[in-house]
């Protein structure tokens, strides 16, 4: 019996974040009464950082997103000003990590844009961008920045490229093209030097982005990946995906080696799509289902058993995505460790949720804030382009998160042509139309073909109508 004990002990008394808890904010200080987006795309449709929140919004003819102070909580009024410039719906934003009133988006309307939000928030309509990034021939599913070099910006889209943005010059200067269908997930290991991805095709990729080489590529019959995340330096991969019997589940892979996962574990048979998120700091893995309203979460070890389970927070409203608070931006005297924007669409709602390890000194607690990447780049666009790597410039969250960035976005001007990369017009070279983007055509033409036999039908009877009213008239005693 006291073998029994001996053997999984330790590894529970051994972790100081196996009592971590979720907190929900008050409702006052929650984010109340905002029409957050319908589409079905997934994509968390938030983007957080230590000044601001974006949430992509309902909007009729076109696409819009809001951008909050955090500080301005509460019920948010219906006439409050978007950010509204894209002709098609936004499908995902994200934050500069090194300039923190800058934003990326992207659209349906296969642009990618840049936008400089002022001090403070908008106080009007925002419908110029700093940049309008065209190389797309589809809509932009997915924008990720790079994470130690400024400026930098990686797009996918619906034409199964990737294409990577120097924005000090507004160009696409790589394309990545070994897709055979539509991305569904990018991720960086924590120096940018590998991009992984999940694709529509099953199969997952380790890629080194500036040459575009497949590096490793697995193809996932038994587990199908929808999400992908690097477990910082650990050398590993974590995907969600389904299994053959469409049970939500989770493998663990080892980068250099994608030919069988190390682990599958299954969570359970719901239908939503679950999406990872990783602390590098605290070395936790964090599991949220869409359309769940709970959060998983484990902690990721180098041995086996690779990933212990160590709780659950549980909330019965259901999250359409959530948004991930930078690190620089926690609160480290309350002991937070992560904190999630969860989208609660039935009530309009945004609910900050800190995951917080209890302790009861409130001095700065070292051992669970360890130094972190800052919002200083590492490299410059043309060093990273032209073959370096270097780790994050790290900070020490007990002096450094009230620290402000010294980089200054300065937009290129540039004109309108075409976009040639790897010799390639990227504008006039259009894939084939994917089975979904057919059907898509086909019911549309079949709702315009609909409309037109209505109208005409309607202009018969009142064809009919005139010539009855004219032979009526043709045959009262009048006429006679």
């Amino acid at each position: 019996m006291t073998v029994t004990k001996m053997s999984w002990r330790p590894q529970y008394r051994s972790s100081k974040f196996r009592n971590v808890y979720g907190k929900v904010a008050n409702r006052e200080h929650c984010f109340d009464g905002i029409p957050i987006t319908k589409n079905v795309h997934d994509n968390h449709f938030c983007a957080v950082n230590a000044k601001f929140l974006a949430i992509v919004t309902e909007s009729a003819g076109g696409g819009s997103f809001l951008v909050i102070p955090l500080e301005q909580t509460g019920r948010i009024e219906p006439n409050y000003p978007k950010v509204c410039g894209h002709q098609g719906n936004v499908l995902d934003i994200k934050w500069n990590p090194f300039i923190e009133n800058i934003i990326a988006s992207c659209s349906e309307d296969t642009s990618v844009r840049i936008w400089e939000i002022p001090e403070g928030g908008l106080k009007r309509n925002m419908t110029e961008a700093v940049l309008e990034l065209y190389g797309h021939s589809r809509r932009v599913g997915l924008v990720e920045w790079h994470p130690t070099t400024n400026n930098i910006l990686f797009s996918a889209g619906y034409d199964y490229k990737v294409l990577i943005w120097n924005l000090d010059i507004g160009e696409p200067v790589k394309m990545i093209d070994c897709h055979t269908d539509v991305i569904l997930c990018m991720s960086f290991n924590s120096n940018g030097s590998l991009l992984s991805t999940t694709c529509k095709d099953k199969k997952l990729r380790v890629i080194e982005p500036r040459s575009g080489k497949v590096l490793q590529e697995a193809s996932c019959k038994n587990h199908r990946v929808n999400r992908v995340v690097f477990l910082g330096n650990l050398k590993r991969l974590l995907t969600t995906g389904v299994s053959r019997w469409n049970t939500r589940q989770i493998a663990l892979w080892d980068q250099e080696d994608l030919s069988m996962p190390l682990i599958e574990e299954e969570i359970d048979g719901l239908s939503g799509l679950l999406f990872p998120f990783y602390d590098a700091d605290t070395h936790m893995l964090y599991l949220a289902g869409k359309g769940d309203g709970n959060i998983r979460y484990y902690e990721i070890n180098t041995e086996k058993p690779y990933l212990n389970y160590l709780m659950e927070f549980r909330s019965p409203a259901p999250q359409k995505g959530l948004g991930v608070m930078p690190k620089h931006g926690l609160d480290v005297s309350a002991c937070e460790v992560f904190r999630f924007y969860k989208l609660i669409t039935l009530k309009g709602l945004i609910e900050p949720v800190s995951m917080i390890v209890p302790r009861r000194s409130e001095t700065y607690q070292e051992d669970i804030y360890p130094m972190t990447p800052g919002i200083e780049p590492a490299l410059a666009p043309d060093e990273w382009l032209s073959g370096m790597n270097r780790d994050p410039i790290l900070m020490s969250l007990k002096e450094g998160y009230k620290q402000t960035s010294k980089v200054v976005f300065k937009a290129p001007i540039r004109e309108k042509k075409s976009v040639v990369v790897n010799g390639i017009d990227l504008l006039e070279n259009v894939p084939p139309r994917t089975e979904n983007e057919l059907l898509r055509m086909f019911f549309r033409q079949q709702d315009k073909i609909r409309r037109l036999k209505d109208e005409l039908s309607q202009k018969d009877i009142r064809i009919r109508q005139l010539q009855l009213e004219l032979k009526n008239l043709r045959n009262s005693p009048k006429n006679n």
